[in-house]
Formats: C-alpha cells, structure tokens, sequence
C-alpha cells in the first residue's frame, strides 16, 4: 500500500462539486494516512452534486483565504461541471494551482476539474484526459487531449469521471508518494 503519512493534501472545491470525485478520492487519500483539508471560497459547507441532483453537503476546512500552497505536499481538483466553472475563474485559486506546479508538487484532476488548468495556464504542453464535453477547451489551451481512463503527465493525474474513480485514485497515490515528481 502506498503511504501519505505527513502529506498535507489541498482539496479545493466549491457548490456543485460531483459528490464522488470528492468523497471517494478524500477516503482514499486518508486510507493512505494523508492529512486533506477542503479548501473552498466561503468557510460554509459546499453543496455536493450527483451529477445533476443535489445530494449531501460537505464541510469545509479552510478558505482560499486562509491557505496558503506551501502549507501543502499535493492538490486534488474534483469535479463537476458547476463546482469547475465557478473555481476556474477565482484568482486565488489559479495561483493556488500555479504555485504548486512552479514547485512541482503533484496536481490530480478529475472531470471538469482540469478547467482550472487552462484558465491558470498549466495546460499549455500537457498530456490530459478529462470529461470529454470539455476536451475543445483543453485542446485550445495547447493541451494534447487523450480519451483514457487515466493519464500521467510528470506532476498531474487526470481523469475523465466518475466511473473512472478505481484507476483514478490509484494513480494519485501512486503520485503522490513519489518521493519526487517523476519517480514512480
């Protein structure tokens, strides 16, 4: 098993964030001994999605705010189509991510999380995967788009959705202990 003991890991989320892509990689992430901390834009709960349907609320640890990126080993992006649409424009998270990525520290990004990417302009020059209704947006970007389950470029994990979670979650750990980026 892969060991996250004294990984401090960022989740950022918001309202409309698919509930498994956040739930589901958060208990994988824990099983492995991570510290993960939901980071949003307001301290209140966020609004979890089954896909189109309201379903639970998920608590929030900190807010954009109040977090600061080399407080943290690694980021997890979940998605949602409404929860990446709001994130993808909010400053503070793109320098969030790009300060990550300036520190090669590793980046996981499922669904319609890797609109972040583009709008933080990380895209550019990668090998990604995600929803398909948003592969134009990362094409656009300078990103080469591939239909996989998973796809590993140095420092990032992506994945295309829900059903995708298995081999997803596998691949972020695989990452995320990597003593440093690239070693596997």
């Amino acid at each position: 098993m892969m060991e996250l003991k004294e990984k401090r890991v960022a989740v950022i989320a918001t309202d409309g964030v698919e509930e498994s892509e956040l739930t589901e990689t958060v208990k994988a992430l824990q099983g492995a001994g991570a510290k993960v901390e939901v980071i949003s834009q307001k301290r209140e709960p966020i609004q979890a999605f089954k896909h189109q349907a309201p379903s639970t609320k998920i608590e929030v640890d900190r807010t954009l705010d109040d977090a600061a990126p080399d407080e943290y080993d690694a980021v997890l992006l979940p998605g949602g189509a409404l929860n990446a649409d709001q994130i993808r424009v909010d400053r503070k998270a793109q320098q969030f991510v790009r300060a990550l990525s300036a520190d090669r520290k590793p980046m996981a990004a499922i669904c319609h999380a890797p609109w972040l990417l583009v709008s933080a302009g990380l895209a550019n020059g990668r090998t990604l995967t995600s929803w398909p209704t948003i592969a134009d947006d990362l094409r656009n970007a300078g990103a080469q788009w591939v239909d996989r389950e998973v796809v590993v470029d140095d420092n990032l994990v992506t994945s295309r959705g829900p059903k995708d979670i298995p081999a997803f979650n596998e691949a972020m750990l695989r990452l995320f202990s990597a003593q440093e980026v690239g070693a596997e």
